[in-house]
């Protein structure tokens, strides 16, 4: 297959157990992202939720990222599946679904990225991620190239994480912290004790199902600690945070 993330090697380097290292994007820039793609991260991800980015941005960043090692990952703005559809259609191969807090709705995350009998998805006969129809033996192969990750940001999330991590085609769960220390009580604290005992406790959840767990986690210290925990892919950045803080830092030296 002439695409490089096609079959899914970050799927298959994920349920293998390796520990593969990612970057958030949110600027919603083709050139910001392919600047990321050339950095050497296992994973990008390209966010839909919080991020000012729809198709019409998310395909010149595929395409920017067509030479590139790094695998993107998308997460749409909602567990939706016309939305899972058309981002399945452009090109995507790994999904972070956000808020997801019951076994139901991890089955329909999985449900919405596969071909029936296996799914929902609906079927086009052309669209990107078939190479507009050319690429041979697309329908038949296609569902088990697809990865699907959940997004535990809740108190039922947490309380349901048995659940949600041991159904079949849910290949990973993801914590949010930031949601999640809202979520506990504790709003923009996600390096508070309360909180870091529920991160602690969906990591082993995950790993005593068998599941890759991963996380967000700019702060150094506490991307080694997840990754001591036993996260396995681990966002250490985003675009924007860099951009941020160079460009500060850049001008704090001259006028300060």
């Amino acid at each position: 297959m002439s695409d490089t993330h096609y079959p899914n090697r970050f799927r298959q380097r994920l349920l293998d157990g390796e520990t593969l290292i990612g970057c958030w994007c949110g600027l919603a820039n083709p050139l910001s992202t392919e600047v990321l793609g050339l950095a050497g991260f296992d994973w990008l991800l390209l966010d839909g939720e919080h991020a000012p980015n729809d198709i019409s941005t998310f395909i010149p960043q595929l395409m920017a990222l067509k030479g590139s090692a790094s695998a993107p990952i998308v997460r749409p703005p909602c567990n939706e599946p016309i939305i899972i559809k058309r981002l399945l259609d452009i090109g995507f191969y790994n999904l972070l679904i956000p808020f997801v807090e019951t076994a139901d709705e991890a089955r329909q995350a999985v449900a919405s990225t596969r071909y029936p009998p296996h799914g929902i998805r609906g079927v086009s006969v052309s669209h990107r991620s078939n190479q507009y129809g050319t690429l041979a033996g697309y329908n038949q192969t296609i569902n088990d190239n697809i990865g699907v990750l959940v997004q535990i940001e809740t108190q039922l999330s947490v309380d349901n994480i048995d659940e949600i991590a041991a159904v079949d085609g849910v290949d990973g769960v993801f914590v949010g912290p930031g949601d999640l220390s809202a979520a506990l009580g504790y709003l923009g604290q996600p390096g508070h004790p309360e909180v870091q005992k529920v991160i602690k406790h969906v990591f082993e959840r995950a790993k005593a199902a068998g599941k890759p767990s991963g996380i967000l986690a700019p702060v150094e210290a506490d991307a080694r600690r997840y990754m001591e925990w036993g996260a396995s892919f681990v966002a250490v950045g985003s675009d924007l945070g860099v951009f941020r803080g160079a460009t500060q830092a850049l001008c704090d030296r001259f006028k300060k």
